[in-house]
């Protein structure tokens, strides 16, 4: 299995693709805050971690941008939480 995450600035949103497959993280900048409305992954990627993984690099890149997030869907606001609290908005 191999991840590939990128940014799709064309459609708003950072993917991650892990063979041939894409989970992704649309969101919205708003000044220092990045809002993230809604994460999808492909079905067959479900319960992989591949979720997981793109919000690792999601909230990796929003740190390094100076940014905050935040987490409008479930899915992000329950893994900033256990994952990297400091993150949130």
């Amino acid at each position: 299995m191999t991840d590939a995450f990128s940014h799709n600035p064309a459609k708003s949103r950072y993917e991650l693709e892990v063979d041939g497959r894409i989970a992704f993280a649309d969101y919205q900048r708003s000044g220092h805050r990045l809002v993230i409305p809604h994460v999808e992954a492909d079905p067959a990627l479900r319960g992989t971690g591949a979720a997981g993984r793109l919000m690792r690099q999601v909230a990796q890149t929003a740190r390094s941008e100076g940014m905050k997030i935040v987490p409008l869907c479930s899915y992000a606001s329950a893994w900033l939480r256990r994952n990297d609290p400091e993150m949130i908005a």
